[in-house]
Formats: C-alpha cells, sequence, structure tokens
C-alpha cells in the first residue's frame, strides 16, 4: 500500500492515465469543496512511494477529472464555478489551456469519451444538465441534455456503444442518452434516494452499476429494469462513487462516506462482499481501478490522503 498527501485539500476524484500505468491524477478542494479553490495533482507511483510531477490550482473546488483518450499530456476537471479546465501537463504555463464555461452551477462530473475517432468530453452539472464539448472545436459545446429532474452528480460514456452516456441524478433517476439525437433513451427509477455515482460494466454493453445515499449498489441489465440483477448492501452512508473492474466481469469496487472502500462480486449470492477496506478517516470521495495492473486500486479522501492499494 502506497499513500499520497495534500495538505489543506480534501480528495474529490482520482484517475490513472491510460497511457502511462503508474501515473494518476487527483482534483481536490480547500474547505471540502464549499470554498476556496481546487488543485490538481498529478503524480507518479515509484518503487518506494508516491512523487508529485505537477500541480495546478484553480480559483474554485475541483470536483472531477478525466484522461484525454488520445493525448498521454491532456487533463479535464470540473470546477465549482460551472466551468471545465483543460489541463496540459507538458505545458510551462501555469494555468488551463481551455476554461469551458456553459454550466450555471457546479461541474460535478467529467468524462472523455472511450471511441478513440471522437475526442468528446461529457459533464454534468449540479444545473440540472448534461453537456457534450468536442475539445478539438473550441470552447462551445456541441449538444446539452435536458431531462433530469435534480442535480447531475455522475456522467459515463458507454465503452462499448459510441455516442452513448449515462447519467446518475439526485432525482433517482439512472438516465441512457444518445448524443446523435440528443434524447434520453432510457430512464430508470433506480433508487429511491439520490444516486450519486454509476459505472458501466467492461464486458457486457447491457450491464451498469449505481450508488446512492440509500447505501445500496443496484447492478442493472438495460434490457429488463424492472428490478436490478443485484442489490448490494453493507455501507452504512452514502456511497459516493462505484467502479467497475477492467479485469473481471463481476467484480466492482465502491467508496463512501462510512470512511471505506468495499470491493464486490455480484456473481456470488450468498456473499459478495468481497473485502472492506478501513483505511481514512473522513468520507472517501475518488476511486479507481488501474486499467493496466491487476487489481490496484487507488482512493482519495477529504481526509487529505490518497491510497493504492
Amino acid at each position: 500500500m502506497k499513500t499520497f498527501k495534500f495538505p489543506a485539500r480534501h480528495g474529490y476524484a482520482v484517475e490513472i492515465s491510460p497511457f502511462i500505468p503508474t501515473r494518476l491524477a487527483c482534483a481536490t478542494s480547500q474547505y471540502y469543496g464549499i470554498a476556496g479553490c481546487g488543485t490538481l495533482l498529478v503524480l507518479e507511483q515509484t518503487e518506494t512511494g508516491i512523487s508529485l510531477v505537477k500541480s495546478f490550482d484553480w480559483n474554485d473546488g475541483l470536483f472531477d477529472v478525466t484522461w484525454s483518450e488520445s493525448n498521454e499530456h491532456i487533463l479535464v476537471t470540473g470546477g465549482g464555478d460551472g466551468s471545465l479546465q483543460v489541463w496540459d501537463t507538458a505545458n510551462p504555463q501555469p494555468g488551463p489551456l481551455q476554461v469551458l464555461k456553459e454550466h450555471t452551477q457546479e461541474v460535478y462530473s467529467v468524462d472523455w469519451s472511450l471511441t478513440r475517432e471522437e475526442n468528446l468530453v461529457v459533464s454534468g452539472s449540479w444545473d440540472r444538465t448534461a453537456k457534450v464539448w468536442d475539445l478539438s472545436r473550441g470552447g462551445l459545446s456541441l449538444c446539452t441534455l435536458q431531462g433530469h429532474e435534480g442535480v447531475i452528480y455522475s456522467t459515463l460514456w458507454s465503452p462499448h456503444i459510441p455516442g452513448c452516456f449515462a447519467s446518475a441524478s439526485g432525482d433517482g433517476t439512472l438516465r441512457v442518452w444518445d448524443v446523435k439525437t440528443g434524447r434520453c433513451r432510457l430512464a430508470i427509477p433506480a433508487h429511491k434516494a439520490e444516486i450519486l455515482s454509476c459505472d458501466w460494466c467492461k464486458y457486457d454493453q447491457n450491464v451498469i452499476v449505481t450508488g446512492a445515499v440509500d447505501c445500496s449498489l443496484c447492478v442493472w441489465d438495460l434490457r429488463n429494469v424492472r428490478q436490478p440483477l443485484s442489490r448490494l448492501l453493507g455501507h452504512s452512508y452514502a456511497i459516493r462513487r462505484v467502479k467497475f473492474s477492467p479485469f473481471n466481469q463481476t467484480v466492482l469496487a465502491s467508496c463512501s462516506y462510512d470512511f471505506t472502500v468495499r470491493l464486490w462480486d455480484y456473481s456470488r449470492t450468498e456473499q459478495p462482499l468481497m473485502e472492506t477496506l478501513e483505511h481514512h478517516s473522513e468520507f472517501v470521495c475518488g476511486l479507481d481501478f488501474n486499467l493496466q495492473i491487476p487489481n490496484q486500486v487507488v482512493d482519495c479522501s477529504w481526509d487529505e490522503t490518497g491510497l493504492v492499494t
């Protein structure tokens, strides 16, 4: 286990580079994201620990981060001022390459499309809209998708279907969108509580997981949404982020406001909970699997630390 610290910053999101398996980015905020500025940390795993490669400061809290799928130096963050910031780790200048400002409230989610021909980013905001951006076309969004009746906490591209993403909202619904038509293809009343996170299965285009304030994870088959494939119980407070394993079809991880990270295998109907990691003393908000190092998980917390396990 390796630890990284970010004093006076509270961790909101962490993501491992798709190009460099030892490199990770962490989006942080001052004062728990309520006030103050934010810092994007770019970090490198070494044999002995984790070292800082570069840090970027922004004048508002940073709530999410995504790496480019086409350029190993480019990242996008979402901020409390309603903007997206585009950063270049190879740029000697301290500021962002671009600032994309259309949302009217906090941007809580950003995700870079996995389809290599598309340099598309989707953002989700507390203004209840999702926006799709083509970073090669300047600073205007391609489209705005409306339909949620609550804040959007999570927006995530399908790894299988081009131009398709899912969103999770405070209105208790999971929605699947088609960017070409600009319409919602499916709306699932997935929880009777705010949904803070969702993720697609890497092996089955029809399977998606949601994590909510009701402390449950629900695994859904989009072909039959009358009831979940599996409902995973064990967390004692809201689930902040969920991630499917890139190496096992039925394994996933979750992190929570109960200070834990938990690993599950939903195919194990009797005892799906595999492991509980209790390394933090505050809300755990960021979580990611390493795409190239099997079973490696990275997290970050409001306790000013992140862990690679």
